[in-house]
């Protein structure tokens, strides 16, 4: 790709960019969010259609002009989305090749299909049956039905958008180890990512984009070619620490804990004789960060939603106490009335109203704040945007902009400053930075340890242990549901959370 320019209203997203990729190599694009990443891999891929943008694209030597998808397709180009472009309710064989059907005078053959699919299904290392429904199966694994569906298509270079975002660490690792084996095949990957270790673990190249341009393509087996190294190019400084140096809540200040939650039991919402989340009791004070470790499955998102407003679960028992007063928490306006908000793991579904704007986004959850007799004062809510846009540092040249539109990063800031702005007495964190590059997390981390500061009472989740480590004053650790650790700042490390996390306490 040679001196790429992509330009949307108001923002030019990529200016100038150079991209080499080496035939039969692993080759790993790093920056920020909003550095262009995914833009320039929609510009390869047919997504923006030639004539879009400016520059030149050779694939094999040749020049390309992709009209569409389908054009890069038959060129043996195929990307993967993040968000995964399945049919939840059709059969793995029929998402496999749903568009690209085994068909002869307009009739399946079913029998063609599911051998092509079993055989797929096979070199991609899944076992399930090619009549399973998508639906039925993890997204580890609808993973792998995606590099199936690639692999039907004959790829020859395989675009992964950031593709173990959604994945626990055992998935992960399968995945990665399929790269592998499609390299020894012969076939040429592109990897997004921002978990620098997967990068290191099987990207030969990595190339650099910072605000829309080409910084450098490192050699990933060099050894100067560390992640700090990679980090500094990434984000334009050092980061000597990722986490925000802070003064640890030392908890003597308050009687009452900010919220407490006791013997909290919740039932799966369609296997209710399932207990999701068992006998659990957490408590978290004003000014105090407290982390809940767990690995997939273990509850904790059961939990936090469940605690907010009943959004999660069936038969749900317990009591949740504020400053040391009872208080019903049975709906979403009851949980936000308390002074409790809750900022989803998914804010594409959960957290945002993509078709709206920015500025409407942010003002949701308090919308009283910013109206008059019933009527929203557009003036007062458009300066509360404008406020947030600068004071979170949120990439947009008008508030008024799609959020659908934003990056990741800042996609996840219009989320916190929705909350923000309700004013929370406790503020539930539920994976805040997936997703995210290292400098949007340190921006992030910074506007945490301040609410913290300002009193507030933080419950931190997150799959990142470093993370927790560097960001919270106590960490509870869950398994299969139950508590199985209350761990302190000082003891804890993580060797002592992943035994909590992987005991078993039934």
């Amino acid at each position: 790709m040679r001196s790429i320019v992509k330009t949307f209203p108001g923002v030019k997203a990529l200016s100038d960019v150079t991209l080499t990729v080496a035939a039969g190599e692993v080759h790993a694009i790093c920056g920020e969010n909003g550095a262009g990443k995914s833009t320039l891999m929609k510009v390869l891929s047919g997504v923006h259609p030639h004539g879009s943008y400016d520059g030149e694209i050779r694939f094999q030597g040749e020049g390309c002009s992709f009209k569409d998808i389908r054009a890069s397709e038959a060129r043996g180009i195929v990307i993967i989305h993040q968000e995964l472009a399945l049919v939840p309710y059709l059969s793995i064989a029929e998402n496999i090749f749903l568009g690209n059907e085994h068909a002869a005078r307009g009739i399946i053959s079913w029998n063609e299909t599911l051998k092509h699919a079993s055989r797929l299904l096979k070199r991609v290392g899944l076992k399930e049956h090619p009549q399973t429904r998508v639906a039925d199966i993890g997204v580890g694994k609808q993973q792998l039905v995606e590099i199936a569906k690639a692999l039907s298509k004959k790829v020859k270079l395989l675009i992964l958008d950031e593709p173990t975002a959604a994945l626990n660490d055992e998935d992960s690792a399968q995945l990665l180890r399929l790269i592998l084996e499609l390299k020894e095949q012969g076939i040429t990957s592109i990897i997004i990512s921002h978990k620098l270790n997967e990068i290191s673990a099987v990207a030969d190249s990595v190339t650099v984009l910072r605000d829309g341009r080409t910084i450098e393509t490192l050699d990933v087996r060099s050894e100067e070619t560390t992640e700090d190294r990679i980090i500094s190019s990434m984000v334009g400084r050092d980061l000597d620490h990722r986490f925000p140096d802070r003064t640890p809540y030392d908890g003597t200040a308050d009687t009452h804990p900010a919220l407490e939650v006791r013997d909290w039991t919740v039932h799966h919402p369609i296997d209710q004789q399932r207990k999701v989340v068992d006998n659990v009791s957490v408590h978290v004070r004003r000014g105090e960060i407290v982390g809940i470790a767990g690995l997939m499955g273990a509850g904790r998102t059961e939990l936090a939603m469940s605690v907010f407003g009943r959004s999660y679960g069936r038969n749900i028992s317990g009591t949740v106490f504020k400053d040391g007063k009872q208080i019903r928490t049975k709906t979403v306006p009851e949980a936000v009335g308390h002074g409790i908000a809750y900022v989803t793991e998914d804010r594409k579904q959960y957290g945002l109203n993509l078709i709206d704007t920015i500025s409407r986004n942010i003002t949701l959850s308090a919308l009283p704040k910013v109206t008059k007799r019933g009527v929203v004062d557009e003036h007062e809510e458009t300066r509360v945007a404008e406020s947030f846009r600068k004071t979170m540092n949120i990439k947009t040249p008008t508030v008024f902009e799609q959020v659908g539109r934003l990056s990741g990063g800042n996609q996840q800031k219009v989320v916190l400053s929705k909350w923000i702005f309700a004013g929370p007495d406790v503020l539930i964190l539920d994976e805040p930075t997936r997703g995210i590059d290292v400098g949007a997390k340190y921006e992030i981390y910074t506007v945490i340890d301040q609410l913290a500061a300002e009193g507030k009472a933080v419950v931190f989740i997150s799959s990142e242990l470093p993370e927790l480590l560097g960001m919270c004053d106590r960490i509870y650790t869950m398994a299969a549901g139950r508590l199985t650790g209350e761990i302190s700042r000082a003891e804890a490390t993580q060797e002592v959370l992943m035994r909590h996390m992987t005991m078993d306490k039934r």
